[in-house]
């Protein structure tokens, strides 16, 4: 079983789609719950915890007003329907829902979530081995260091280094947004192929040449070069997460780039074996209809002001930079993403990174990525830019020409996650 933390609010409205039972009585139809005093107040009584167990299997629920893409900029709300057993607890003087259900049932939802469930069968399968291995490695991690939290930032008078990963849920196991991975319940419509695609590699995980169970990453779009691990998160290697060109003609390297490089490769925009696509018929297979809001995802810009800048990085950041006269990138990585970005300022400079924080500072959602190079016309900031997310792990657009160049999911696997082996994992 896994526990998904789907929505935090004082209220929170749901919908029982058949037989839920809870404390000994039977419920069905609407109804709502409600923070006050540190308690659950539901039907004019106080509860510390509430479960709804599904009586019977058909039994679903709906919650209303939950957030998708959190942050980012396809970001709404919408009613989400789930399956299994609805959870509410009080966390951080709120109330928040929680789905605990069986991993295999999780990762339907994840795949239809993520991409469109109208994908090849063989990307399908693909994606749900590596949401597979990225949650058993969360869950393994969550478990080894859940009395030992952690805020991953370290700040001087000159850094800010942040980043953001597993063990920031305490009360559940994953969250249902960006943050881990997408999880939207029975709300997008999951297809046989979905459910084959889970059934046919059910517990099949990635292992490393060690034994461990990978930590299998995955974003939208490389932009033609795959990032390190520990340019993104923790700084630890893995053998399975090295960059490497999605152009085969072109030698891997993992050394980073000097700006004279990510300025050629970044706006050479140069034909790749996979990931750079304009094909619509794939996009639509792979790509929900808020993803397809973003067609630029390979080679992308935008364009600010210098008042605009200013006062973006202040109201994102809470520090008065003053007049931004600069962004000197300092640290890049291999596929030309900034992992350090030094912001100069009328009254102060500082040296921000990882990849996210630099992405939250210089959008008003999140930055499509942080492989860029910045040109100056007048007083304006144009940034340039490759990809979208962290390009660590799988390219999903990559992953999709891949398959329909008949690519097999285990040659998918072995192109994206190299030196790992498949195992078949026997739950506990």
């Amino acid at each position: 079983m896994i526990s998904v933390g789907i929505l935090s609010s004082s209220t929170i409205r749901f919908v029982l789609n058949g037989e839920f039972c809870f404390n000994g009585q039977q419920f069905v139809g609407e109804h709502y719950v409600s923070y006050s005093d540190g308690k659950i107040h539901f039907l004019d009584q106080e509860f510390s915890e509430i479960i709804f167990s599904p009586s019977v299997p058909k039994s679903n629920f709906s919650l209303k007003d939950v957030v998708i893409g959190v942050g980012f900029h396809w970001e709404r709300k919408e009613t989400q329907t789930f399956v299994g057993s609805l959870r509410f607890i009080v966390e951080n003087n709120t109330l928040t829902a929680i789905n605990d259900l069986p991993i295999e049932d999780y990762l339907i939802s994840v795949i239809s979530s993520e991409m469109s469930a109208t994908s090849s069968l063989e990307l399908l399968k693909a994606h749900a081995v590596t949401s597979r291995s990225w949650l058993y490695a969360q869950l393994i991690a969550r478990r080894r260091c859940l009395n030992n939290q952690q805020f991953h930032a370290f700040d001087t008078e000159t850094e800010h280094i942040k980043w953001y990963d597993k063990d920031d849920h305490i009360n559940f196991d994953v969250c249902a947004d960006d943050h881990c991975q997408r999880y939207q319940g029975i709300t997008r419509a999951s297809t046989l192929a979905v459910k084959e695609a889970v059934r046919s590699t059910a517990h099949l995980v990635l292992f490393d040449e060690n034994g461990e169970v990978c930590d299998a990453r995955f974003s939208k779009c490389c932009g033609g070069i795959t990032e390190l691990f520990e340019n993104c998160w923790e700084p630890q290697s893995h053998s399975y997460l090295k960059s490497f060109s999605d152009d085969k003609k072109h030698e891997s390297k993992n050394l980073p780039m000097t700006e004279t490089q990510a300025r050629n490769f970044i706006l050479s925009e140069q034909e790749t074996d996979f990931c750079n696509t304009k094909d619509a018929r794939i996009l639509r297979e792979v790509l929900n209809s808020y993803d397809q809001e973003t067609p630029d995802f390979y080679r992308w810009t935008i364009r600010y002001s210098q008042s605009e800048l200013s006062s973006l990085i202040q109201n994102r950041s809470g520090i008065d930079f003053g007049k931004i006269l600069d962004l000197v990138p300092i640290l890049r990585g291999p596929s030309g993403r900034i992992v350090k970005l030094k912001i100069v300022g009328e009254k102060r400079s500082l040296i921000i990174g990882k990849e996210l924080e630099i992405r939250k500072w210089l959008s008003s959602s999140h930055l499509y990525s942080s492989a860029f190079v910045v040109e100056r016309e007048n007083s304006d900031f144009i940034l340039k830019g490759a990809g979208w997310g962290h390009g660590v792990g799988l390219c999903q657009i990559g992953a999709a020409v891949m398959a329909d160049k008949g690519y097999d999911y285990q040659q998918i696997l072995a192109h994206y996650f190299p030196q790992t082996i498949l195992k078949l994992v026997k739950e506990k």
